[in-house]
Order: structure tokens, then C-alpha cells, then sequence
């Protein structure tokens, strides 16, 4: 019987990073799908991501701890390297920061950092459809899209709900587009 580290063809280490969002309740959907596709995953929070995710439960999924804030200089890394990177859900925030390249952040320290290494980046924001159309918004996912980021945004992935609404749409959310978005194989399985 295959574990969560198990699968018939090993394609890396993903991170699954989720934001302060209503969504981020449900991440452990995400991350069975990507299991089933052959990564191994840790997750990573914001702090306000924090507080929609059950920790432990995703622990037991991942076997790894979920890391929100920096570890403390001296203290060893719990998590192995990252081969590619989902955020997801990506709040207005989360993506305004990264484009701004801002790391106030553990979750945005990585995706800043990993964007630097050439890491395989995949953004799914989810938001209402008033805070959607923020010009600060739509240019940071136009800069984090020419900057080489896969960006799945728009009504042919998922459609935006008023303000106050999201949490009815949370059962529809097609999680399998952030994983069908990866790489086939990770950089390090391709170099072996």
C-alpha cells in the first residue's frame, strides 16, 4: 500500500501554499490531487492562511509539519527543497506583495526566493470579483505572468462572486487546474 511519499513514479517535492482565504479550508483537496500525481507535498501557510487550515490534519496527510512563519536562525529545515510551488488560494494581498517583491512573509519569503531559483510557480487567486478588478491586482498577475509564473485567473478557470459570497462557491473550485499546471516532471527527476 502506497503512502503519502509513495507513488509509482516520483516527480518531486511540492509545496502547496495557501493564503488567508475560505478556500484554504478545503487545501487538502489540492493536496490529495497532487499526491495522487506522483508529488510529495509539505504545506505552507500565511498567517492568515493560518487560521482556515486544519494543521494537523494536513501534517497527518503530508507527514510534514505545516510551516507559517520563518524558523529561528540555528533551527534546522523541516521541509526538503521544492521542486515546484502551487499558491493556492492566492488572496489580492499574497499576489500584491509577490509582485511588489515582498517578503514579509514565510509563504512570500519562498515564492520570492523560488522565483529567483527558477522554481516552477503556479498562482491561483480566488476572490470576489470587486477586489478582482483592483488595477493593483490585475497588474501584479500581468508582472507574475511575464515574469514566467502560471497564472490560472480569470472565468475560464473560475468564476468571480460578488463581495460576501465566496464561501456559497467553495464546493465548485476546480483544484485539479492547479495541478494539471505543473511541470511532468520536476527539475531534479529530469536531471537524474
Amino acid at each position: 500500500m502506497a503512502g503519502p511519499h509513495q507513488s509509482s513514479e516520483r516527480r518531486g517535492v511540492l509545496y502547496v501554499i495557501a493564503c488567508g482565504s475560505p478556500l484554504a479550508q478545503h487545501v487538502g483537496r489540492l493536496v490529495e490531487l497532487a499526491q495522487q500525481g506522483g508529488w510529495e507535498v509539505c504545506v505552507v501557510t500565511t498567517p492568515d492562511g493560518a487560521k482556515f487550515v486544519d494543521s494537523a490534519a494536513l501534517a497527518r496527510q503530508t507527514g510534514y509539519p505545516v510551516r507559517t512563519h520563518y524558523k529561528n536562525p540555528g533551527d534546522p529545515d523541516v521541509l526538503p527543497p521544492a521542486d515546484a510551488m502551487i499558491v493556492c488560494p492566492a488572496t489580492v494581498n499574497t499576489v500584491n506583495k509577490w509582485a511588489a517583491g515582498i517578503a514579509d512573509t514565510l509563504a512570500l519569503g519562498l515564492v520570492v526566493e523560488a522565483q529567483g531559483l527558477g522554481v516552477p510557480l503556479v498562482a491561483v487567486p480566488y476572490t470576489n470579483a470587486a477586489m478582482a478588478a483592483h488595477p493593483a491586482f490585475l497588474a501584479g498577475l500581468e508582472r507574475l505572468t511575464e515574469w514566467g509564473v502560471t497564472v490560472l485567473f480569470g472565468d475560464h478557470v473560475f468564476p468571480l462572486h460578488p463581495p460576501g459570497a465566496g464561501g456559497r462557491h467553495l464546493h465548485a473550485f476546480p483544484w485539479e487546474v492547479a495541478v494539471a499546471a505543473l511541470p511532468d516532471r520536476s527539475p531534479t527527476a529530469t536531471a537524474a
